[in-house]
């Protein structure tokens, strides 16, 4: 029951990174919306959502995870419905801001507590089941917003891809209260606190990096977004010497040292850093495409994602049973697998047609091997790190999840809007396989990474 629940609201929160996608074009309509004010409207949820992870895991470790978990999931809760009666654009992002803070706050508790309350293979299967829900949440978000945004129920439009969550949050809520362990008093980790300094460094970096890249295309790349992409660059190196000097001093960074020098942490940040920004900058083109350019329905753009949302998730849960002699070889193959479905759905889309069968088992194949880029990254970093730097260990692949959706929609996003020269599907359908192109590549970097080790 408390995996269930948890995983319920995990699910949920990476439900609302992607479901906008799918409303996207009617948002942008009905409110007015500038190209940049949608991707800010996108990119508003996972920014904040993205900075604030792992001071998030840090307060369930100075508050509790309990009582953590259920503030995050009231604060989501309540956003939800302010995102859903928005009047304009600028206020849905505003509103999108303080969804994703949070979800900052809930999300971390939610693998503090599998690692805290699970042991053994009971542990093994509710990463894997956590996995499974953190890959198939981005494709099941946009088939879930075809599916609401085409019933326009109560002709609310776009707005049940918001309120949809607060029924559902209401129910988390009373059953956490039921079902979740209580927090135990002098727990380890509990006196450590809160890096504010860093924290806002932080911030100002991803800021920097996020805003041109999201603004700097509409406007003809002025001279201030490569002002402030240099900008983001210093203060992510600023950043790293503030937190190495802090742990020399024996302070509490917003990492601890010894999880970044956990055994595949670093690879693991790098892949999934790529695997997560591929997915993601290939669901918002794809969406782009599908109801710009093909002008396909808000149902029928949601519905031609579920083989990959099906295929994710069930090689996610079953990646672990297969043969022994395969599993070194999972990742790389998955990256490469991902690799060749992108390009073959850029391909049979690049006419301006719908792409027909080869279409849907392009998007089966990239399911698979996204899900075989991950799920086993995931649970094997996992699994080298201690108990008491769960909260830690949570925070930071959780961060590098969401900042790589992030990289993934802006950068993507980017290639993708400004390779759009004129409407209609063939110039869609055009700029559709520039960024097929790029993201294949992307996961042929992917592939490659960890292939070259330094001698022991």
């Amino acid at each position: 029951m408390l995996l269930g629940v948890v995983l319920a609201a995990q699910f949920m929160a990476l439900l609302d990174t992607f479901i906008v996608n799918v409303a996207a074009p009617t948002i942008r309509t009905e409110l007015a919306a500038s190209g940049s004010a949608l991707q800010l409207v996108i990119a508003g949820y996972t920014i904040a959502y993205a900075i604030l992870l792992i001071t998030g895991a840090r307060l369930g470790d100075l508050l509790g995870h309990r009582r953590t978990y259920l503030g995050g999931l009231a604060l989501f809760t309540a956003s939800s419905l302010a995102c859903g009666l928005a009047g304009s654009a600028g206020q849905l992002i505003v509103f999108r801001l303080a969804q994703g803070a949070g979800a900052a706050l809930m999300i971390p508790q939610v693998l503090s507590l599998i690692q805290r309350h699970f042991t053994g293979e009971g542990r093994v299967r509710a990463l894997g089941a956590y996995s499974a829900v953190l890959a198939t949440g981005a494709a099941a978000g946009q088939v879930v917003g075809g599916v609401v945004v085409s019933a326009d129920l109560f002709g609310a439009s776009w707005r049940p891809v918001f309120l949809v969550n607060v029924p559902i949050g209401l129910a988390l809520l009373l059953l956490g209260v039921r079902v979740l362990p209580h927090d135990r008093h002098g727990a380890p980790g509990r006196t450590r606190g809160l890096d504010l300094p860093g924290l806002v460094l932080l911030a100002a970096a991803v800021s920097l990096f996020t805003v041109p890249l999201v603004l700097g295309q509409e406007q003809d790349w002025p001279a201030w977004s490569w002002a402030s992409l240099a900008a983001s660059a210093a203060l992510f190196a600023a950043f790293c010497a503030y937190e190495s000097r802090l742990a020399r001093r024996g302070g509490a960074p917003l990492v601890a040292p010894r999880v970044l020098r956990s055994p595949g942490m670093g690879l693991a940040v790098a892949r999934i850093t790529v695997v997560m920004s591929v997915n993601a900058g290939f669901l918002f083109a794809m969406t782009l495409h599908f109801q710009g350019g093909l002008g396909h329905s808000a149902l029928r753009a949601g519905l031609t994602f579920a083989p990959n949302a099906v295929v994710f998730g069930a090689v996610g849960l079953t990646w672990r049973r297969w043969p022994a002699t395969w599993q070194r070889s999972l990742v790389p193959g998955g990256f490469l697998l991902s690799a060749a479905s992108i390009a073959v759905a850029g391909w049979v889309l690049r006419a301006g047609q719908s792409g027909g069968p080869v279409m849907y088992v392009a998007f089966a194949a990239l399911g698979a091997g996204l899900s075989l880029a991950f799920s086993p990254v995931l649970t094997r970093a996992l699994a080298t790190v201690r108990q008491e730097d769960a909260a830690d260990a949570s925070g930071l692949l959780a961060t590098v999840t969401q900042l790589g959706q992030l990289i993934g929609v802006a950068t993507f996003g980017t290639l993708f809007l400004s390779s759009l020269n004129a409407p209609g599907a063939y110039a869609s359908a055009d700029a559709l396989w520039v960024c097929a192109l790029a993201l294949a590549a992307a996961s042929i970097v992917g592939a490659t990474a960890g292939l070259v080790r330094r001698p022991r």
